[in-house]
């Protein structure tokens, strides 16, 4: 199951072997159903930034040799949960997998950092226990929807939008190879097929990105043809944030926030870009951006009448045989058993179908 997770290697003897001192602790076990149960309680909703299970906060109250990959056991137990959710929304298993990896990506950051077994975002990684995220190519599409700020400066930008107008926010994960344009636009196309078909009550009309790197001093040392800079201009971009993100680049491009700017290295043109901007006195902001999701290009090969029987099939779906599943994979009295080790705990799940 970890090797599923693309967990790496490296840390997989850790938490195996560490599983014992979780069986041994009734406190911890506890603090890890009322963990998930707060997490399938909120599967497949939109969770505003700062409600729903604060993984981050409880993670604090494991008990230390713990603390650092609590987490992993969260998420491992709660995903048969996720993986119902998954196959009653009709997601493709390839879909399912490469998202749910973003665990042993999120462990392989923690470890280029501090050299030990243990999950760097855990609050991050709850958007795809959730539901909320999907891997779609070389990118990661988030439901969600603008906040007041965001709504206002989209507005600014020319989009329609108002607080909690849906939306598609798109990420960036690492270890997917260069963010070239081809890639960039699969992900797009794939996104617009995916979202009309799964969630085809959502309606997703945009795509919304908060980054530093849609801030526009990056053209002032990248050339036109790069990457970076193709992926700027698929946006319409609204006004920056007024206050400066420093450590935003150099946590993605150097791996460490806490780097000294004097020493960061200078061999690719993007560490010359936000290591020699720093060390002149300039500061890094996040840019917000936008554009159209593609309706008809993404759609390439399918009909009309083909899209309304993929929105009955995925409703039909919801409302029939994944149902039952759903039920009895999480309904009250679910287990939480991590890793299938036989150490189980009973916990009451709130019922309910996501649909």
């Amino acid at each position: 199951m970890l090797l599923d997770l693309a967990v790496p290697h490296e840390d997989i003897n850790a938490i195996v072997a560490r599983r014992r001192t979780l069986a041994a602790d009734a406190g911890a076990m506890r603090l890890v159903a009322e963990c998930v149960e707060a997490l399938v309680r909120d599967m497949g909703e939109i969770v505003e930034y700062g409600d729903g299970l604060q993984l981050t906060a409880r993670t604090a109250e494991a008990p230390v040799a713990l603390r650092r990959i609590f987490p992993a056991y969260v998420f491992v137990a709660a995903l048969p949960h996720t993986r119902a959710y998954h196959r009653a929304r009709g997601v493709p298993a390839d879909v399912s997998r490469r998202t749910l990896t973003d665990l042993g990506r999120n462990m392989a950051v923690h470890r280029r950092r501090y050299g030990t077994a243990g999950v760097q975002s855990p609050q991050w990684l709850m958007l795809h226990l959730r539901g909320e995220i999907y891997q779609l190519g070389r990118l990661h599409f988030q439901r969600a929807r603008l906040w007041s700020g965001a709504a206002r400066g989209l507005a600014a930008a020319g989009m329609q939008a108002t607080t909690g107008t849906l939306c598609l926010d798109l990420h960036i994960p690492d270890f997917l190879g260069p963010l070239t344009p081809d890639a960039c636009d699969r992900a797009v196309a794939l996104a617009g097929e995916f979202f009309a078909k799964h969630y085809p009550e959502e309606g997703y009309r945009a795509v919304m990105c908060h980054s530093w790197l849609l801030d526009p001093q990056l053209k002032r040392y990248l050339p036109a043809d790069s990457n970076i800079v193709r992926f700027q201009e698929r946006f319409r971009i609204a006004p920056r944030d007024a206050e400066s993100a420093d450590t935003e680049p150099v946590q993605f491009v150097f791996g460490d926030p806490e780097l000294p700017v004097a020493g960061l290295p200078r061999r690719t043109s993007v560490e010359r870009a936000v290591g020699d901007h720093l060390r002149s006195g300039g500061h890094w902001y996040i840019g917000h951006g936008w554009f159209p999701l593609p309706q008809e290009g993404s759609q390439a090969g399918l009909q009309e009448g083909s899209q309304a029987e993929l929105r009955e099939g995925s409703q039909a779906e919801l409302r029939e045989g994944s149902q039952a599943e759903l039920r009895g994979g999480a309904s009250s009295l679910g287990r939480v058993n991590v890793f299938g080790w036989g150490t189980a705990l009973r916990m009451r799940v709130v019922g309910r179908a996501w649909n």
